[in-house]
């Protein structure tokens, strides 16, 4: 069975707080949907404020392969012609083929809200049905409030939803706008509502009780057929339905055609690109896209997903592009140990290694060993590398430092300068560097000092800093653990150092990081988060 998607990313995701698209960001957005496959894409209010008058001017030359864009309104305001409505012309002027247009379900909401009387509202949402209509538009109509407004008053909610379909909308999307409704009751609802209107339904729903995924399902069980809401999820309040989740949900586990079979392989990545547009992180235990989608610590589920993956996967992770993560730390067992090994192996040029190899039970001793003193594998798998080709002598002896001296003013208005001496192959260089505090003056120093031999070292840079005192108990004597992630401008890694002194703890990250750099030329390519 075919379903309709209509993202709202740009419209109601826009509205979640710390969210500030751009100009640009909205075109780029649009594109990475349209790229995607999604069949409408929700523009925003072109009456709101420039920036979306610009935006839909903009559209107007964009060649879409998959999206229709959909300038958003509401209804005429109470009272008026709908050809005296500035607001409405706007959304008249916006040059899309479709609009949604919002009204009140709920008669609490015209009555208290609005102020307006209930036979005003179902004329202000026929009036403005039809005059867009006119106007050569295809509506959707958006019933807003409609189940906290079915569920006080269902013959009003019915009303709007028959008066909408009377004008001529060709989509009633029935909204949960408060994001209060249970699963149970959107598909009673639904399927009440399926029985009374012939038009096709859809669905939008809020997540402020963590159902919106699972309301809109039950939605499209009950017969909805167009299912809104934004990409990864975010929206006001608590946010949107999660499309990034909801589409694979739908598409691989209940047979829905949704989007095309290839799109599916890049949700992952289109997922993590509209987050970095919109200037947020990714949640790491997202289904489907998040990073610790398929990742597994435990040693059994390690072991379990290396001899068979559906024994702890309930898709293969390839089919929604992302990958499996097997998280190294003291409760991992030599499953886990192994399944990470069979990533590097190819690079190793290894055979034959087993569970009852020597080496595994030292690898894994060692990252018991070193989780006591601070460090954490699972969110370094650039040091476990490191680890991994120490114990079986396949890491060059590239570099030692003989020495390393932070100097930092106290009143904190000058930079901190770092000396290092190091020695490579019998040579020593000795530099000295100013930085933004004493982990960026000693980053500074070293690879100044390195690049003398590696001058593919200039390529890096510390992308991201991470502290923790592992046992707070200590107090000033307590483990500090510290995360680096560097970049070459292609390729992210993560390192991780372990002391009671915080800029010895930066040097082993440090010095991690730049072996492993060193170990991966350029053309090597990947991603070791």
């Amino acid at each position: 069975m075919k379903l309709e998607i209509l993202d709202s990313t740009l419209r109601d995701g826009a509205q979640g707080e710390g969210i500030n698209y751009s100009l640009e960001d909205k075109v780029k957005i649009f594109k990475t949907l349209d790229k995607f496959g999604i069949g409408f894409i929700e523009g925003g209010n072109p009456s709101s404020n420039p920036k979306e008058t610009e935006f839909f001017s903009k559209s107007l030359t964009f060649s879409a392969k998959y999206a229709k864009l959909i300038s958003f309104g509401a209804t005429r305001k109470k009272n008026i012609r709908c050809e005296d409505d500035p607001h409405l012309l706007s959304l008249i002027n916006a040059g899309t083929e479709y609009v949604s247009v919002f009204g009140k379900a709920s008669y609490f909401h015209v009555t208290e809200i609005i102020n307006t009387a209930p036979d005003e509202n179902l004329r202000m949402i026929d009036d403005t049905i039809r005059f867009c209509i006119k106007n050569g538009k295809k509506v959707f109509f958006d019933a807003e409030h409609f189940f906290d407004g079915y569920k006080n008053n269902p013959d009003y909610a019915e009303k709007v939803l028959l008066t909408a379909q009377t004008a001529g909308a060709c989509r009633i999307v029935l909204c949960d706008t408060n994001g209060g409704t249970f699963p149970s009751e959107v598909y009673d609802i639904v399927k009440s509502v399926k029985g009374l209107i012939e038009t096709p339904l859809g669905i939008h729903c809020h997540n402020d009780i963590g159902c919106a995924t699972a309301c809109t399902i039950a939605a499209i069980e009950a017969g909805a057929t167009q299912i809104q809401g934004t990409f990864i999820g975010i929206g006001e309040r608590c946010g949107n339905t999660n499309l990034s989740v909801l589409i694979p949900s739908l598409q691989l586990k209940m047979g829905y055609d949704i989007v095309p079979e290839k799109s599916l392989l890049n949700i992952t990545e289109t997922a993590r690109k509209i987050a970095e547009i919109s200037n947020i992180k990714l949640r790491n235990d997202m289904p489907y896209v998040g990073k610790s989608a398929f990742a597994h610590k435990g040693g059994m589920h390690a072991d379990g997903v290396r001899k068979n993956s559906k024994s702890f996967e309930h898709i293969n992770p390839e089919s929604v592009g992302n990958k499996r993560n097997i998280l190294l730390s003291e409760v991992a067992g030599r499953g886990a140990v192994m399944a990470r090994l069979e990533e590097l192996l190819p690079e190793l040029n290894i055979s034959g290694i087993d569970k009852d190899n020597p080496h595994i039970a030292v690898i894994l001793e060692k990252i018991k060993e070193n989780e006591k003193k601070g460090l954490q594998y699972e969110a370094a798998e650039a040091s476990f590398e490191l680890l991994v080709k120490r114990e079986f002598g396949l890491l060059p002896e590239f570099f030692s430092i003989e020495y390393f001296k932070i100097i930092g003013e106290q009143d904190g208005n000058n930079p901190s300068t770092a000396v290092v001496k190091i020695n490579v192959g019998g040579t020593t260089e000795l530099a000295v560097s100013e930085g933004n505090g004493p982990v960026n003056a000693i980053d500074k120093a070293l690879r100044n000092a390195l690049a003398v031999f590696y001058p593919v070292l200039n390529e890096m840079a510390l992308s991201d800093y991470k502290v923790r005192i592992i046992d707070s108990s200590d107090a000033t004597a307590a483990i500090t653990r510290v995360l680096i992630e560097s970049t070459d401008g292609v390729n992210f890694w993560t390192t991780v150092g372990g002391s009671p002194d915080i800029i010895n703890a930066s040097v082993i990250a440090l010095t991690d990081s730049i072996l492993y750099k060193l170990i991966h030329p350029p053309e090597a390519g990947g991603d070791s988060r």
